[in-house]
């Protein structure tokens, strides 16, 4: 293989997992009712529409159809791709679920 189907092959595979991230992040946020647009926008402001958010939420099942997300999957899964803003919001959400502030 040369060195541009790699290159080709590597982004390719990132923006696959990219997509399956947002993808778990939207059903946590179905799983637990909250609008998953209102929290994106809560952690960044002023940003453009997220398409890729906008496509994930036609993926998305009732909350009812959807495996359990554990908390802490989806804060490990935005944080993996440097997510860090949005995991922090995320991480307010479940401390206000659980009573803690």
């Amino acid at each position: 293989m040369e060195r541009k189907e790699i290159e080709d092959k590597v982004v390719k595979s990132y923006q696959q997992d990219e997509k399956m991230m947002i993808l778990v992040y939207a059903q946590w946020c179905i799983n637990n009712g909250l609008d998953p647009k209102t929290l994106y926008e809560k952690a960044y402001p002023g940003q453009i529409k997220n398409n890729a958010l906008y496509e994930a939420l036609e993926l998305t099942v009732p909350k009812e159809e959807s495996e359990c997300i554990p908390d802490q999957t989806v804060i490990n899964v935005l944080q993996l791709f440097g997510n860090d803003d949005l995991a922090f919001v995320v991480q307010e959400e479940i401390d206000k679920r659980k009573g803690g502030s």
